[in-house]
């Protein structure tokens, strides 16, 4: 395959939120604002390059009766690298997304590429699917981060954008919020993906 092929795909055609519905737990936990739904991405994005391009690099040597016992120890230990650099360099942002770092172990978007790509491609090809999967997630909670911080709190990225007049919806911000904002998301992706073909 080539490698902008790899990288696109995760971005629109086979975006990990709103088209393969995968990570869902990350995706409503932490997205009430941009900055949180960013941070997850990304942090998301550098654990999955890295399982990929590790599990890619050895899997000639990792036999196939303990492959997915030897993705998780690869997928934990980079976990864990991410985990320590956010406490010490954005010890905020690690507050704010708390207990959902540690869990990017068994987020099935990492171990569901490692097994589906990573294990049998080479390494540019799944450096490209990582980034691309990483940057399609990262996008995707970008995006509902800001649209229910905007409608929530009246800000994008903790910067006011309305003026004392403005009334939040509360009901953006909350449990609820996260799922409304995801389903017409998908809708409307849908609606237009439907339109183009």
């Amino acid at each position: 395959m080539n490698f902008g092929k790899n990288l696109t795909r995760g971005i629109i055609k086979e975006n990990p939120t709103f088209v393969l519905l995968l990570g869902m737990c990350p995706t409503l936990a932490v997205t009430t604002s941009a900055v949180n739904g960013m941070g997850m991405g990304l942090a998301t994005m550098v654990v999955l390059i890295c399982s990929n391009v590790v599990i890619s690099a050895m899997r000639k040597i990792i036999p196939d009766s303990i492959r997915i016992p030897a993705f998780i120890v690869i997928i934990a230990s980079f976990v864990t690298i991410v985990g320590m650099l956010l406490k010490a360099y954005l010890p905020s942002l690690d507050a704010a997304l708390g207990l959902f770092i540690p869990l990017i172990v068994v987020n099935c978007i990492i171990l569901g590429r490692a097994e589906a790509f990573a294990f049998s491609n080479g390494i540019a090809d799944s450096f490209a699917d990582g980034l691309g999967m990483g940057l399609g997630f990262t996008l995707s909670l970008t995006v509902l981060g800001s649209i229910r911080e905007i409608l929530g709190v009246g800000s994008i990225f903790g910067h006011a954008l309305f003026g004392a007049s403005f009334e939040p919806v509360l009901l953006m911000i909350l449990p609820p919020g996260a799922f409304l904002t995801l389903g017409l998301l998908i809708g409307l992706i849908n609606f237009l993906s439907k339109k183009k073909a």
